[in-house]
């Protein structure tokens, strides 16, 4: 059976070849230029995709609304949360590729696809957070700082986190697991940042949590047939 990786790179040429209309000559020239082994951004696209879904509705995209209704200063919020998810994601796809190699073996792929599987039924219910998960509001307070620290709080022991952690033990890619759940945060909490909570109510949380469920189950799935 075909590596994923490799056939969705063929998948890729054939749908290049088409849309050229010319054949060979634009489907080789795409050939030619892409490498011979493209595994090493599977971790990156997967995990953005993968965290940008489970992201909306979830406990700390909901604070990001909150701190931009109660701030209002997007550009140190935004900051704030980078911050935050570089470095409560760095330490936690560290310990998921630690923890990957060091209980390496056959039954490793039952574990992970399983954790997928349960990531999948977590998807379903919907976040909240408590009051004093907000930092006050302080005349004085650095708006990075006060978003920095809350944040990063609010994001351990979350599914996104524990997400990264299951990521980094499967690709054994810490960079790119984190560059990538990295990503897929901001691209699910820039927009919050900016729109606040007044388009909350008018997202349809329940479909996209479906999504992410289905998600978290096709790739629980794809682990524990191919590995």
């Amino acid at each position: 059976m075909a590596h994923p990786a490799a056939a969705w790179r063929d998948l890729w040429l054939s749908c290049v070849e088409s849309f050229g209309g010319v054949g060979d000559t634009e489907g080789h020239w795409y050939a030619s230029t892409l490498p011979a082994d493209c595994d090493v951004l599977e971790p990156l696209f997967v995990s953005t995709g993968l965290v940008a879904i489970a992201e909306i509705g979830d406990k700390t995209q909901l604070l990001a609304m909150v701190l931009a209704a109660r701030f209002r200063k997007p550009a140190p919020i935004l900051g704030g949360i980078l911050a935050a998810t570089i470095a409560n994601h760095a330490l936690a796809a560290l310990a998921g590729a630690t923890a990957g190699a060091l209980l390496d073996g056959p039954w490793m792929k039952w574990v992970l696809g399983l954790a997928f599987l349960a990531f999948a039924g977590w998807a379903l219910i919907p976040d909240k957070f408590e009051d004093d998960e907000i930092p006050p509001e302080r005349p004085g307070r650095s708006v990075f700082l006060a978003t920095a620290i809350a944040f990063f709080f609010v994001e351990m022991g979350d599914k996104t986190q524990v997400a990264t952690v299951a990521l980094a033990a499967r690709f054994q890619q810490v960079v790119m697991v984190t560059l990538g759940t990295t990503l897929g945060m901001m691209l699910a909490n820039a927009p919050a940042v900016f729109i606040g909570d007044r388009a909350a109510g008018k997202l349809p949380l329940k479909w996209i949590r479906l999504g992410a469920a289905a998600c978290f189950a096709a790739i629980g799935v794809w682990i524990l047939v191919w590995g």
